[in-house]
């Protein structure tokens, strides 16, 4: 179990790396006069990166092997640490943001896969789960972390990533004493072309739109929170900021375990009825100025954004064959990503042109919408008579 601890770790420091930020917003807004809409640049910007190296580095790790590629991503990581931890324009921090969103792709794949094949196989089952727990323990980690650093320590723009280093180094010595559980062959670089898999397509595209949906959600609470605290509450709090992005990425993590409880023709139903909620609980955060409202939307709606998410991936690992199951993940958590940018920077022009209520207020209606559309096509594919 050494290895598998060890290559959690690992994971969990890459992840942590890319949400390092989020709390530290409005503070590089009040340093570099940044404005709101350059901060969801940031943010979308990040997401791109994911995008991309899900694109051309997907199956990497298949053809060199694990450990190349987690360490690559550790280096790819610091490379973003030390980036942030001297930067001084905006420049600098979008590139940063980049070479993020790469080193999450790379540990995203190599890391799941790393923790799968090393678990012996009575205890199989658990790589799922250790993954999930790296994975989103690593993106609330990393926001309660700065956020800490930043209200309470020195130099708030600089020591959360000072530490994020530390944690770098430590984890590519841990990973040093890892064994390789690839045979490496030759490494070949190309476009993955993204696939609606045609078995389950209708399954495919409803849990898409529902988790993308709700990873837009996350994505708005990551780049924005701040903002709203700080313009809407008047709570300049970085430790508040980390803890509202804490609860919806935890919230992500224990949906995904309540779901796999859950009979499975309940997930995307429970799934859409969550965000409906969430997105009328955001409405009343930002049109009342209340943060009662905002921490309830981070939890519901993380709960519901888990569940959909899990009812994709157990659609993909039961209805497609597995030499392409490969291919449709890189597909989901492609659309995924895709939809956890561009609400951000939607969000941010209209906060820009039009103040931070008319876009909450519009931002919810289409995240209500959506849900409501999904629910109503589950519910029309119920009524539909079955055909021998």
């Amino acid at each position: 179990m050494r290895n598998v601890v060890i290559t959690a770790f690992v994971f969990w420091t890459v992840m942590l790396g890319t949400t390092v930020p989020t709390p530290l917003y409005p503070l590089y807004e009040q340093s570099f006069g940044i404005v709101p809409v350059e901060i969801t640049v940031l943010f979308g910007v990040y997401a791109l990166g994911v995008v991309v190296g899900l694109l051309t580095l997907g199956r990497l790790s298949d053809q060199i092997g694990r450990k190349p590629v987690l360490a690559i991503a550790l280096l790819l990581s610091a490379a973003a640490a030390a980036l942030f931890l001297v930067s001084d324009s905006l420049g600098m921090l979008l590139a940063a943001r980049v070479i993020s969103g790469f080193s999450a792709a790379l540990a995203t794949g190599a890391g799941t896969a790393a923790i799968a094949e090393q678990l012996p196989e009575r205890r199989k089952w658990l790589g799922p789960v250790l993954a999930l727990l790296a994975n989103m323990g690593g993106l609330a980690s990393g926001t309660m972390l700065s956020g800490l650093l930043a209200q309470w320590a020195p130099h708030p723009l600089r020591l959360s990533w000072v530490v994020d280093l530390a944690l770098i180094a430590a984890s590519l010595i841990g990973l040093t004493l890892v064994a390789e559980t690839v045979r490496r062959g030759r490494a070949t670089f190309h476009l993955e072309r993204l696939r609606i898999p045609h078995e389950i397509r209708g399954d495919f595209i409803r849990a898409a739109a529902t988790g993308g949906a709700g990873f837009g959600v996350l994505g708005v609470l990551t780049s924005v929170t701040g903002i709203l605290l700080g313009v809407e509450l008047g709570k300049h709090d970085p430790a508040l900021t980390g803890f509202v992005v804490f609860l919806g990425f935890v919230s992500t993590a224990a949906g995904q375990l309540i779901d796999r409880r859950l009979p499975p023709r309940l997930s995307l139903p429970l799934a859409c009825v969550a965000l409906i909620v969430g997105a009328a609980l955001i409405a009343s955060a930002v049109l009342g100025a209340a943060l009662p409202p905002l921490l309830a939307a981070a939890v519901v709606v993380g709960l519901g954004t888990g569940s959909a998410v899990s009812a994709g991936l157990r659609a993909i690992a039961t209805g497609v064959p597995p030499e392409r199951r490969g291919g449709a993940f890189s597909a989901l958590f492609a659309i995924l990503y895709t939809l956890l940018a561009l609400p951000a920077i939607g969000v941010g022009i209209v906060i820009e042109y039009a103040g931070l209520r008319w876009a909450g207020g519009i931002f919810t209606l289409v995240v209500a919408l959506l849900a409501a559309a999904v629910l109503i096509s589950l519910s029309s594919r119920r009524r539909q008579p079955s055909h021998a």
